[in-house]
């Protein structure tokens, strides 16, 4: 596999994402469609939940519960899981798939930093997969991080597969971000800047990107769809946790600090810290 020389290496960067946690109502329906759609691989499975990924890696665990309700797409929570494929080839395979087996997408966009595709679970979870660009591509004159949303070049992102088909999802592959939907931007600022040490790297009308070591976002909030929402039903189906690799173990004891200053609660063990933000989803931090 051949990455460019200004590939962002992810596992270097301070924070980064490792595995997001869903509950679904209809768990054999959902796991199916991560694996035939995804290409993703069953790496743990239990009664009630499995835990997807690719090369022994987990990246998606799906808790099942029927009696769940069904997902309000207003309510705060998630707006896509963004699965990153490790090269432009790599997405142009994973394109040239989902085209023959007829899967929807929602949209297709040149972000600048990326070119993605959208689409959602079948129970109305967002996705999106995306290949980022070279970091050289990512920065305006004064050396700002430029995201925009322009059309995709979809038959030039097909020629870069070079006649190669589609053989599950990568083993470089990772969740390279979690975009979530939140009820203030401000209040989002507040949590995922100011306590969990992620800077700004970019603004749209109504949404924050959140990065660490130079990313273009491993975390952002928007309130496209939920603005002024309150916090998330525990009963209902969605985005459950979202975990946070993070390099150095004395960062987490930093944001345990920042949390306890700023009056918010959170549960530390061997397995790190977790804390809610204000709309109730867990965000664990792992070293």
């Amino acid at each position: 596999m051949t990455i460019a020389a200004d590939h962002f290496d992810m596992t270097a960067a301070p924070m980064r994402i490792g595995a997001v946690r869903l509950k679904v109502r209809d768990l054999r329906a959902v796991s199916a469609f991560y694996q035939s759609v995804l290409g993703l691989t069953p790496i743990a499975t239990g009664e009630d939940r499995i835990t997807l990924g690719t090369g022994g890696t987990p990246l998606l665990e799906l808790v099942g519960d029927p009696d769940l309700a069904p997902l309000d797409p207003r309510q705060a929570g998630l707006f896509h899981t963004a699965f990153l494929m490790p090269t432009r080839a790599d997405l142009a395979r994973w394109v040239a798939h989902v085209a023959a087996a007829r899967v929807p997408l929602q949209g297709a966009s040149d972000h600048i930093v990326s070119e993605a595709l959208y689409l959602a679970d079948p129970e109305g979870n967002g996705i999106e997969v995306y290949a980022d660009r070279p970091v050289s591509d990512w920065h305006g004159e004064s050396g700002e991080i430029r995201m925009s949303t322009d059309p995709l070049d979809l038959q030039d992102l097909l020629q870069s597969a070079e006649g190669t088909e589609w053989s599950g999802f990568p083993e470089g592959g990772s969740v390279g971000h979690v975009h979530l939907q939140v009820g203030d931007t401000a209040e989002a600022d507040r949590f995922y800047r100011d306590v969990l040490g992620l800077d700004i790297a970019a603004r749209y009308p109504g949404a924050s990107f959140y990065g660490s070591g130079g990313y273009h976002h491993q975390l952002a909030g928007n309130v496209w769809n939920s603005r002024r929402a309150g916090r998330r039903p525990e009963r209902m189906a969605g985005l459950k946790a979202v975990e946070i690799l993070v390099r150095d173990a004395t960062n987490i004891t930093a944001i345990a600090a920042r949390a306890d200053s700023a009056g918010i609660a959170g549960t530390r063990n061997a397995d790190g810290l977790t804390l809610r933000d204000p709309w109730g989803t867990a965000i664990t931090l792992r070293n």
